[in-house]
């Protein structure tokens, strides 16, 4: 999922006389950006609030709920139409002569040669006119437009602040047969107990609430038979008595995937009468929907699913292409009994949702595809299994913090020879990709140094060599594409952007203990716990791998007795925060394991790992690994 863009607001208090109060954002062009947009939007109101901005005296919560789901709809329409990032401002404005001041919401994309949804267009007669969104905008504000540069379109809106216009007055901005549109829409989407009453808020504001909920619930879903089954429910019984959406195959890659075609599956179906699901099911898999090559985005109608919904009678069924990208991805249909056709409202209204459900369907492929990758890549960065050290027990934990992708932190534990056992553990720079690069390369170095015969400390001082040489040679290659694309830009990697910190070493089994070769380069000293319980370091600090030319390292030796424990962590243990402590301040990870005394290497390294998440309530911000080594 990508992260949100930070709250970057100033804004002054000015007097009528003075400049206005400002605040903008940048948001991504994904389903994200609708709901960080209302968080944006409140988060303004409520600064303006606090810092006292004259106007601020006339915000009132109508005044909040219509600039929500103002930015909402407008924001929601640059993701779906232009697909690029948006720009969004918020201001405080008064105009010339007025003392009435207004808030102005102004929502930018990067498609300027693509009409708004709801946009006045020619059409031929007779043709259905789709898209309220920007109607219900016009009902709820002063006045509205767009505004076309160079690269840029921007829409806009003003909301007055000392006042939100009567119902009755409506009419001056929107013109009647939008009213009555959004009036029989109101109507259909309002829950029973409202239908007779006509609230009035939801008159004004259900089309474009059900959308913004819409897009709340789906943004969220990374799993697309999940948001399979979220629109049904949204769908059901609101706009339809029932519903079913096929998902192509994420593998065929077609442009065009209609319900019948292979490799199309039915994904969900959703009825208001739970008894009859099977039933439809059974009807829909043996008759889909059969939709012509033409057919776009929009409402098709489509027959009737058969006489075999018993007591169901008839009614009208519409399929709608799920497309996001340029690329088919499913068909949605729904039916409701006792129609000849839907209205045309409601056909808007669920092309409009249809979109953002093929949006939701795109980024779950997307995150899933990148998830699968991040799997793949994080299985090939880790030993397949650890081997088994004669007259040692061993016990290791590893927690990415990112549970989808591959980590900084890495182990090993192989044999190198006759007799001979190493172990690694180690901490990248960065993380993601970056940091893989660097795994990638230093663990097959280390087997390949280790197995070739060369000591402990010879080992580091060649891999810090192989990491120098490497980034350097980096370094001179982006250089090199830099000069070709005509000098613009910087290369991204130095001459020490790839170091890491490592704790090294050799095990020698021999009767009645363990022969210990270890080096600590710039990494979390191991700690060596006796069998009564005392624990010390075990190594001395020496510079991380990869950043200093010519370094020179050395080891240190010692002997694993029966019953003695070695630990090693990463800084993820020892740095784990709970307020302004950390987990090894005053020598904490040395009690943690002198209270582990007694037990076996896969139970102390269980406790440490359950002692570092009790410390703080927040989940670690960093990647854990710990490997313990203890002689039987």
């Amino acid at each position: 999922m990508q992260r949100e863009t930070d709250f970057r607001a100033s804004a002054t208090a000015p007097d009528r006389a003075g400049p206005p109060a400002v605040v903008r954002t940048s948001l991504p062009g994904n389903p994200l950006a609708p709901a960080a947009a209302r968080r944006f939007v409140r988060a303004a109101l409520a600064d303006w609030t606090e810092l006292g901005v004259p106007a601020a005296a006339g915000f009132t919560e109508r005044l909040a709920d219509d600039s929500v789901l103002l930015v909402s709809e407008l924001v929601t329409n640059a993701v779906v139409h232009a697909g690029t990032a948006v720009e969004l401002v918020c201001r405080l404005d008064a105009s010339p002569g007025d003392t009435t001041d207004f808030l102005v919401i102004e929502v930018s994309d990067h498609h300027p040669s693509r009409a708004v949804r709801g946009e006045q267009l020619p059409q031929a007669a007779g043709t259905p006119e789709y898209g309220r969104g920007l109607h219900l905008v016009a009902t709820l504000s002063e006045s509205w437009g767009i505004t076309y540069r160079t690269g840029t379109k921007t829409v806009w809106a003003r909301l007055p602040v000392d006042g939100v216009q009567a119902v009755d007055e409506i009419e001056t901005y929107a013109s009647e047969q939008a009213t009555q549109r959004g009036l029989r829409a109101a109507e259909i989407l309002a829950p029973l107990p409202k239908r007779a009453s006509h609230d009035t808020e939801w008159v004004n504001r259900g089309a474009l609430t059900f959308l913004a909920e819409a897009s709340d619930l789906l943004a969220g879903q990374f799993d697309e038979d999940l948001v399979a089954a979220l629109a049904g429910q949204l769908l059901v019984p609101r706009l339809a008595d029932w519903c079913a959406v096929w998902l192509d195959d994420a593998s065929e890659g077609s442009a065009r995937g209609p319900a019948d075609a292979p490799g199309a599956r039915l994904a969900r179906v959703w009825h208001s009468s739970e008894h009859r699901i099977e039933e439809l099911r059974r009807v829909l898999e043996k008759e889909p929907p059969r939709l012509p090559d033409a057919a776009g985005t929009g409402a098709f109608p489509v027959p009737w699913p058969g006489e075999a919904l018993a007591g169901g009678g008839c009614g009208a069924a519409l399929a709608y292409r799920l497309t996001a990208g340029g690329r088919a991805l499913g068909t949605l249909l729904i039916g409701r009994a006792g129609l000849i056709r839907f209205a045309d409202e409601i056909t808007g209204l669920v092309e409009d949702f249809s979109r953002r459900v093929a949006l939701a369907i795109s980024t779950a492929r997307r995150y899933q595809r990148q998830a699968n990758i991040s799997q793949v890549l994080q299985r090939g960065l880790l030993p397949s299994k650890v081997a088994e050290i004669p007259g040692v027990e061993s016990g290791i934990v590893y927690e990415p913090r990112d549970k989808g992708g591959p980590g900084g932190d890495f182990y090993d534990v192989f044999q190198a020879g006759d007799n001979r056992w190493c172990f690694a553990l180690g901490d990248v720079q960065g993380k993601g990709p970056e940091a893989a690069v660097v795994i990638g390369l230093a663990r097959p170095w280390l087997r390949l140094l280790a197995r070739e015969g060369y000591q402990v400390a010879e080992v580091l001082d060649r891999l810090n060599q192989l990491l120098l040489d490497d980034a350097t040679e980096a370094a001179d290659a982006a250089a090199a594409v830099v000069a070709v694309a005509g000098g613009q830009g910087v290369p991204p990697d130095g001459p020490t952007s790839r170091f890491l910190s490592l704790l090294y070493g050799e095990l020698v089994p021999y009767d009645g203990g363990v022969h210990c070769t270890i080096a600590s380069a710039g990494h979390p000293l191991p700690l060596l716990m006796s069998a009564d319980g005392a624990v010390r370091e075990a190594a001395s600090p020496q510079m991380l791998l990869g950043v200093v030319d010519d370094e020179t390292y050395t080891s240190e030796s010692l002997d694993l007795r029966s019953g003695e424990t070695l630990l090693c962590v990463t800084d993820g243990v020892t740095e784990r925060r709970s307020g302004h402590l950390q987990f090894d301040d005053a020598n904490g990870l040395a009690d943690a394991l002198a209270g582990c005394a007694g037990l076996d290497a896969a139970l102390v390294a269980e406790r440490i790992r359950r002692l570092v998440h009790e410390f703080s309530d927040r989940p670690p911000d960093d990647d854990l690994a710990l490997l313990v080594l203890r002689a039987r």
